[in-house]
C-alpha cells in the first residue's frame, strides 16, 4: 500500500495540482475577462478539460486502486481515464451552450466514454502477457 500511495505522491498528484490550477485558473480569467468570441470560447472548452482533468486523477486512481484489474493498470490508464472525464464535461457544456443537452443526452455520452475506456481495457487484455514480465 506504501508504494501505491508514494507514486501517487510522486507522480500523480503534482500533476493533478498543475492541471487544476492551470484550468481553474485560465477559466475565471477567461470568464471574468474576455468577451465570447470565437477564441475565448474554444479557449473555455480547453481549460474546461484541464479544470476537469485534474481533480478526477485521485479519484480515478484511487478507484483503480480499490478495485483492481487484470492486468493492473498502469500511468497512461490512468490519465486516459481523467481525461475522459474532461471531455466529458466540456462536450456538455458544449452543448448546453447550443440549448440541446438533455439528461438523457448527457447519460448517453457518459454511456458512450465509458463504453470506448471498456473496449480498450479489453483490447489491452487482450495482448497481455502475464509471462513477459518476468
Amino acid at each position: 500500500m506504501k508504494s501505491g500511495l508514494f507514486k501517487f505522491l510522486g507522480t500523480f498528484l503534482p500533476l493533478s495540482l498543475v492541471l487544476t490550477v492551470i484550468g481553474w485558473g485560465g477559466l475565471y480569467l477567461v470568464i471574468r475577462g474576455m468577451l465570447p468570441t470565437l477564441g475565448p470560447r474554444w479557449l473555455f472548452f480547453f481549460l474546461g478539460v484541464l479544470a476537469l482533468t485534474g481533480p478526477a486523477i485521485p479519484i480515478i486512481y484511487f478507484l483503480n486502486q480499490r478495485f483492481p484489474s487484470n492486468p493492473p493498470v498502469e500511468g497512461m490508464v490512468i490519465l486516459r481515464q481523467s481525461l475522459w472525464v474532461g471531455v466529458l464535461g466540456s462536450t456538455v457544456a458544449w452543448l448546453q451552450l447550443g440549448r440541446v443537452l438533455t439528461g438523457g443526452l448527457a447519460l448517453i455520452l457518459a454511456g458512450a466514454f465509458v463504453m470506448i475506456e471498456f473496449l480498450l481495457r479489453l483490447f489491452e487484455r487482450s495482448h497481455w502477457n502475464p509471462n513477459k514480465d518476468k
